[in-house]
């Protein structure tokens, strides 16, 4: 670097407001004079901050005691409101575990959404009615299935056997094709 470059540099920088200057009170005027003649480090602020604005209520003027928190009533119920069910961080699909007797049930009466109009009865029969499918349904699903034949047939393919699925390259299935546009060309 030459020597007219660095005294233009130099005098650059000593235009510049310094980083400190801006956020600190400075010293004027006679005492400017005594703290750069006693200063240790020049560069070094005064640490009084600027305030622009008066603050109102000052800091510090408040009891700590008369604050109290502003609490909405579900969620500072902590019995109601676990960790567990606020935390969405952790939300895995919970598992479902379907028994025998659950199966059973759902064959013979049928469900909520779809429930089998023929079989279910009304009024305190119907009630004795579940009461009884499920005690059946505890004896387990292969006693249900030889009892009555006409529930297996629904669900079950001719030969008696489930259903098998749809193997991946079978020529009846039906086969993925990638399109000229989703590909890298032809290789």
């Amino acid at each position: 670097m030459s020597l007219p470059s660095a005294s233009s540099s130099l005098a650059q920088s000593a235009r510049q407001l310094k980083q400190y200057k801006k956020y600190t009170v400075q010293p004027s005027g006679f005492w400017a004079t005594v703290s750069r003649w006693l200063a240790v480090d020049h560069n070094r602020s005064t640490g009084i901050p600027m305030n622009p604005q008066f603050r109102n209520p000052p800091p510090g003027s408040n009891e700590p005691l008369d604050y109290t928190d502003p609490t909405t009533v579900p969620a500072a119920d902590l019995a109601e409101n676990p960790y567990w069910k606020r935390d969405v961080r952790r939300r895995y699909p919970r598992l479902s575990t379907i028994k025998q007797a659950d199966v059973v049930g759902l064959l013979s009466v049928g469900s909520k959404a779809t429930p089998n109009e023929e079989v279910l009865q009304i009024g305190d029969a119907g009630k004795k009615q579940l009461v009884s499918v499920k005690e059946e349904g505890e004896k387990g699903l292969a006693t249900f299935l030889n009892s009555n034949k006409a529930a297996a047939k629904s669900f079950l393919g001719p030969d008696g056997l489930p259903p098998m699925p749809v193997p991946h390259h079978s020529p009846r299935g039906r086969r993925y094709e990638i399109l000229k546009e989703q590909t890298y060309g032809a290789e």
